[in-house]
């Protein structure tokens, strides 16, 4: 049986005992909204924490009801006969009790910027791309999302060679970022007359939005430049010179925004910039902290295949947890919460036996 330290769960006890006497004293509004906030996060584990206890209890008692000399043998029969319904449930409220306890991603409740790019596959890879944003958008529209396109390059023949979007709403980072890496697809071109199969790839990338707080940015870290900005096929041009383009230098890392608002632009390059260099700080973090194993889901590595999407016949299938499902029309169309649900529990397994270690 998985027991939480009996240490651990007192701790837990007092210091929401702690935080209800504080929040009674009557701090100032900044104290007390801080208070309550530790306290709701702690509510959850409380009640777990008490509901354990309380079968614990109920077990001890059972089992010296059954080791009693006195008890007659009626009351001994009905104790052994629970014994087993009590310790199953204690089973579960621990293994409910370390889910709980799992070190939360604090990126979880961001919004998130999601970048698309086609990969091999020539212009079958650019629809591609854009098949994925548009699976991407419908998801989001299913879940009340805002998805705004802050970047695009459109692929020669449709779709996108490059697509960039800001996704805001509840949870969005926590659904979306087991997306990262390279979606594969195999199909019959429409440009195909022999009717042959076509493998293409696209890369997708899903950073978590960050804001100010998260990511500080020094003057004399960037330079700016502005170009002047076209439209596509020479539609729209822009005759001043609102593209804004901003190097950070530490990393090299190179942003653009070509829409007609120069100072939009520059809003939406430092959006992506910040966003880039949280998960890079991220992605440093996690790497210190698995040196010594590789997490099966979530590594963010870009370079890896992660899905593969058989048009033929009609299957989706996620490498990372040997998944395959026979609804790819459905998928494409944007229901993913299979999916993405999947990998969050292989996810939480992999934490969980981690924590064991």
């Amino acid at each position: 049986m998985a027991i939480l330290p009996a240490d651990t769960m007192t701790e837990i006890l007092r210091r929401s005992d702690q935080l209800s006497s504080e929040m009674a004293s009557g701090p100032d509004h900044e104290t007390y909204a801080r208070l309550a906030a530790e306290y709701a996060g702690l509510e959850d584990v409380v009640a777990g924490i008490r509901a354990y206890r309380a079968a614990e209890a109920e077990l001890a008692g059972l089992r010296e009801m059954l080791a009693d000399p006195a008890s007659d043998r009626e009351m001994r029969d009905l104790a052994s006969a629970e014994i087993g319904e009590v310790e199953d449930r204690l089973e579960t409220l621990s293994k409910e009790l370390l889910v709980l306890l799992l070190p939360k991603d604090a990126a979880d409740a961001k919004g998130a910027i999601l970048e698309i790019r086609a990969g091999t596959g020539g212009s079958e890879a650019g629809l591609f791309a854009g098949d994925l944003f548009r699976m991407y958008q419908r998801y989001a529209e299913g879940r009340g999302w805002r998805v705004e396109i802050m970047e695009a390059s459109e692929g020669e023949a449709g779709g996108y060679r490059e697509v960039i979007a800001s996704v805001t709403g509840q949870g969005v980072f926590s659904r979306l970022k087991f997306e990262s890496g390279v979606h594969r697809v195999q199909r019959v071109p429409a440009t195909e007359s022999a009717g042959r199969i076509h493998t293409s790839a696209a890369t997708v990338a899903v950073l978590p939005e960050a804001e100010e707080v998260d990511i500080a940015i020094r003057n004399e870290d960037i330079r700016i430049d502005t170009m002047r900005s076209s439209g596509a096929g020479g539609q729209h041009v822009n005759t001043t010179d609102s593209a804004v383009r901003i190097t950070h230098l530490p990393t090299g890392i190179v942003v653009t925004s070509s829409e007609k608002s120069q100072h939009q632009n520059r809003a939406r390059a430092m959006q992506v910039l910040r966003a880039r260099l949280f998960d890079m700080e991220r992605s440093r973090i996690d790497a210190e902290r698995s040196a010594d194993r590789r997490a099966q889901v979530g590594s963010g590595d870009r370079s890896e295949r992660i899905r593969t999407y058989n048009f033929p016949q009609g299957r989706v299938t996620d490498h990372r947890i040997n998944l395959t499902l026979y609804k790819l029309d459905r998928v494409i169309e944007g229901d993913m919460d299979e999916l993405v649900e999947a990998l969050a529990a292989d996810d939480q397994a992999a934490r969980l036996a981690a924590m064991g270690d």
